[in-house]
Formats: C-alpha cells, structure tokens, sequence
C-alpha cells in the first residue's frame, strides 16, 4: 500500500502531505579533509535539499517520525552552534523545519552552504559544522541508534581519543530519510 493512502488510515493525514517521494532523491555530497584541528570523514555529509514538505511545529513532528522509523533517535528540538564543533561518538542527521541558515561545514578550510526548511543534513562523525547566522532556523537532530553524542572543538588534547572513537563507530544500517534502501548504506559503504 502506498504511504500517502496508508497514513490517512491511521488518522496521520497530516503527515500524508509531508511525504516526498524519497526513491529516487539523490543527496549532494560534500567531502572534506583532516585540516588538523577538525577531523572530518573520508565519508561524504550528505544533504538532501527540498526533501519533506511540512513546516513548522507539524514539520518537526514529521521528521522526529520519519528519523525514528529508520532507528534515528535519541532526537532534539533546537538549532546549531554558532561555533566550530564535531562529534567523535556519533554520526548526525540534521533536519531543518523553520527557517534557513548559512553553515560552514568541515571547519575552516571547509565550504559555506546554506540550508532552508525542507533540507536534511547526514553528518559522518568528525565532521565540523558551525552555524554562520541563519533566520528563524528550527532543526531536529537525531542519531543512529539513539547513539549519545559529544561534543569536540578541536581543541588542543580532543585528539587522538576523538580519531579513536571516530574510527570505533559501525556505518549506520539506515539513512534517516531513506531507510535500508538507498542514502548512507548505499554510499558510506
């Protein structure tokens, strides 16, 4: 049964006008390098742009659901630091549902890339992100199987136990948006 007929159903019709059509969605890919303060991946982040339709309070809920039936949890409600900051114990997907923000993603020899409502953001483990500014921005986080997550600077003394914990993290089984199908199984392998 199609999603968009099956969510009436259950009384989700809401979430029925949220869903894109996800099989054939092709995220960008942003790779960066070890800049010796922020490790980044040999794993690309991956951005899907225009990938869920709802907005708003309505657009948080979808996308806490939508994260969760692909067993990305452990989420929250909030923005992103206005500083350079990675994490070493988990990878992250982040979905934006208000607003829109310039990051700069990979540290400071990374790349400005500017996000809106409707984009979801999968970044590898080690990779930097900083918000540069943004306007109204609402995001959720979550992280593959409710992983709990740290929070590194690149700070002297984080490395190596950060390249450590990096390098002890299994691949996520799932993409958040995409599930077993297609998204980070397919492309971080």
């Amino acid at each position: 049964m199609k999603r968009r007929a099956f969510l009436p159903l259950l009384g989700l019709a809401p979430l029925a006008a949220t869903f894109r059509p996800t099989r054939l969605m092709q995220p960008e890919k942003l790779f960066f390098k070890d800049d010796g303060t922020i490790p980044n991946s040999a794993y690309p982040l991956l951005l899907y742009r225009q990938a869920f339709a709802a907005r708003d309070a309505t657009g948080a809920a979808w996308l806490e659901s939508q994260f969760a039936a692909n067993n990305w949890t452990n989420s929250w409600r909030n923005g992103v630091y206005p500083y350079h900051h990675y994490h070493s114990t988990s990878h992250e997907a982040l979905g934006i549902y208000a607003g829109s923000a310039l990051l700069h993603l990979g540290g400071e020899s990374g790349q400005k890339v500017r996000v809106q409502a409707g984009d979801i953001l999968v970044i590898p483990a080690g990779v930097g992100h900083k918000n540069l500014g943004g306007e109204n921005l609402g995001v959720v986080g979550a992280y593959p199987d409710g992983r709990h997550w740290d929070l590194n600077r690149g700070q002297p003394g984080e490395r190596p136990q950060t390249d450590k914990n990096i390098a002890a993290l299994p691949l996520p089984a799932t993409d958040p948006l995409l599930g077993r199908s297609a998204g980070v199984p397919a492309i971080w392998q």
